[in-house]
């Protein structure tokens, strides 16, 4: 099955794989000023790191953390809406600008971390992961 809406849900998967390397690119070095022998740590959790390692050095682990949350929900309408055959034009783009901010808010989160910048974002792809479910449920209960 082809849909268009597989390309953003494939880049999404991506970017959250970027993040996870930029996760590890940060918080180890920051562990090792820390003094914490990674070689050796055993136990602990990332909530454990954040009383140690500086905030900023943290922000990349917390939006890793992020992508994995909300974006499950997007997974699932574009399979679902992939799945109906509703993927493609509107719905592919929706979900595109769905991906796009997402990505402009690792971006914020990682790098100036500004609050009502990431509201505004989150809340943006919000209403637009609305909009796709809006879609889904019309195309599965015929309206």
């Amino acid at each position: 099955m082809q849909s268009a809406i597989f390309a953003p849900v494939i880049t999404l998967i991506g970017w959250t794989l970027v993040m996870w390397l930029w996760m590890y690119a940060t918080r180890i070095p920051a562990m090792k000023r820390a003094g914490i022998d990674v070689a050796n740590l055993t136990g602990g959790t990332g909530s454990d790191l954040k009383k140690v390692i500086p905030a900023k050095q943290q922000w990349p682990a917390d939006n890793y953390n992020h992508l994995l949350e909300q974006p499950v929900l997007f997974y699932a309408v574009a399979i679902v809406l992939a799945l109906m055959e509703q993927g493609d034009n509107l719905n592919a783009t929706i979900a595109w600008a769905y991906v796009g901010l997402r990505i402009a808010h690792s971006l914020v989160q990682v790098t100036t971390n500004r609050v009502i910048v990431r509201f505004a974002l989150f809340s943006l792809a919000t209403i637009v992961l609305m909009m796709l479910t809006v879609h889904a449920a019309m195309a599965y209960w015929g309206s």
